[in-house]
């Protein structure tokens, strides 16, 4: 039977350890010294060599030749995940005053020590503090903050580090030379990503990959992985940025699902690009930035799939490449002043006038006019589109609102998706909706944010409202859309 890759090409020194030297050379030191400790305590993340070393330095420390193939009677490994209770650490305590059968030390090596229930950390603890001489224990575990502070007190602690990716690369290609698996350098770079830090993961892909016996390219690494094709990730980004709208973003997802890859996958590879847009200027910063924030989100939400198309849904056609709301915001103040002003109208009679709705609203007008209207569910399309020209990304997410007009001076937003509901919450967010209302009816409401999973978005309709006119009827009819004016 054949020897898995990472067991195969696992460390049999202290020098042959990569991505750890500021462990290695102080234990090499002191082995050379002879300073052993009686507890040692390697923490980090998985796959990073903490069972290796700690294999290396138990054999090290008895001038024992390491080969990886059979175990040494007085080098005792424990997995504390499968022998946790109280029983077999008193067992352990037990035997540890048992002299060494023919090393000068027995070495105790219990991996994932965090999985220790508290009683056997108790009955551990007295055996750590008052160890016999001929006895060294190594802990290991990935979760060093669940161990017991007098546990840790009591050991020279050694902190792991995920390895750097040059470093994984060139180990990576190192084992494929010699394994004589061709792998491209594209596919490296993969590998090494996937396995964030962690040598194991690594070279198990590496393994896996180099099965179909042809040469190994990024296109296999993705599919081994479940990733899903570059090519389509630009075009779905393309979607969600571009000016393609809704359906495009949806008919991608749609095919993406049905070639099996999942939500999770999606989000970070999307991820992944739009972090690459933004290190390289490409993507507008705030755009790439709130979009990343609801991707991170996506792989533990409830129902991934509908929360990703929901999320990527509410930014398509919001931000297309060198769009943003401080461009907007500029290119709003010059149409201001490209407006010529108004004279003051002159009313001399009392006629009901109807008026199409305009966008770029002359804040001076309005401020002087100073209109009562009341907002309603035939002005909010209005409201609307104005937050649209003048906050787009903020557009994409009051759009999903169900609001409620019913309670004089106070607007009630409900959303189906609690995201939803905190964004808008966002004081900067709900001052800019305030601000846009302010402008359009000349009324200061109170924005109450509100989350039910009934909600349903606002279904825009066709209507006509009237405007009553008063004193500054002309410069509101160059302002608001059809709406009642109401006397003061």
């Amino acid at each position: 039977m054949g020897q898995a890759l990472y067991r195969k090409h696992r460390p049999k020194s202290l020098k042959e350890v990569v991505g750890q030297e500021h462990i290695t050379e102080t234990l090499g030191k002191a082995v050379k010294a002879g300073r052993i400790s009686h507890a040692y305590l390697f923490t980090g993340p998985k796959g990073v060599g903490k069972t290796s070393i700690a294999r290396i330095l138990a054999h090290e420390i008895n001038q024992l030749p390491y080969t990886d193939d059979t175990p040494h009677i007085d080098i005792i490994e424990i997995d504390a995940a499968s022998n946790r209770r109280i029983d077999e650490i008193r067992e352990l305590r037990d035997k540890v005053y048992v002299a060494p059968a023919i090393a000068k030390y027995k070495v105790y090596i219990i991996d994932e020590v965090h999985m220790l229930t508290r009683e056997a950390f108790n009955a551990l603890l007295k055996t750590l503090e008052e160890p016999p001489a001929h006895v060294v224990f190594i802990l290991a575990t990935t979760d060093a903050h669940k161990l017991p502070d007098t546990i840790i007190s009591r050991t020279q602690r050694f902190t792991f580090k995920p390895v750097e990716k040059p470093k994984v690369i060139k180990h990576l290609k190192q084992i494929a030379e010699s394994e004589n698996i061709e792998v491209s350098d594209e596919a490296l770079e993969l590998l090494a990503s996937h396995g964030q830090g962690s040598f194991r993961d690594s070279i198990s892909l590496l393994d896996q990959a180099g099965n179909h016996g042809q040469k190994i390219e990024a296109d296999e690494v993705n599919r081994l992985l479940g990733m899903p094709p570059e090519e389509s990730m630009k075009n779905l980004l393309q979607a969600v940025l571009g000016n393609a709208g809704v359906p495009a973003v949806v008919e991608i997802l749609d095919s993406l699902y049905d070639q099996g890859y999942q939500a999770g996958a999606i989000a970070g590879r999307l991820s992944g690009l739009l972090r690459r847009g933004l290190v390289q200027g490409t993507i507008a910063k705030e755009s790439a930035v709130q979009l990343m924030e609801k991707l991170i989100e996506a792989p533990a939400s409830y129902n991934s799939e509908r929360f990703l198309e929901i999320a990527l849904i509410s930014f398509a056609g919001q931000s297309a490449p060198g769009h943003t709301e401080e461009a907007s915001a500029a290119k709003q103040q010059e149409d201001k002043k490209a407006i010529p002003a108004k004279p003051k109208p002159q009313i001399t009679e009392r006629a009901q006038t109807t008026v199409k709705p305009k966008l770029k609203v002359d804040s001076a007008a309005t401020a002087a006019a100073r209109p009562k209207i009341t907002l309603s569910e035939n002005l909010w399309p209005s409201v609307l589109e104005a937050v649209k020209k003048r906050h787009n990304t903020l557009y994409g997410v009051v759009r999903m609102a169900r609001p409620d007009f019913s309670e004089p001076g106070k607007l009630r937003l409900a959303f189906a998706f609690a995201f939803h509901q905190k964004r808008i919450d966002e004081n900067s967010n709900r001052q800019k909706l305030a601000d846009v209302i302010l402008e359009l009816t000349g009324q200061s409401l109170v924005i109450e944010c509100l989350y039910d999973k009934l909600a349903e978005p606002f279904a825009i309709k066709d209507s006509t409202v009237q405007i009553m006119p008063n004193d500054g009827l002309t410069a509101i009819s160059n302002i608001f859309g059809e709406t009642e004016l109401l006397e003061s």
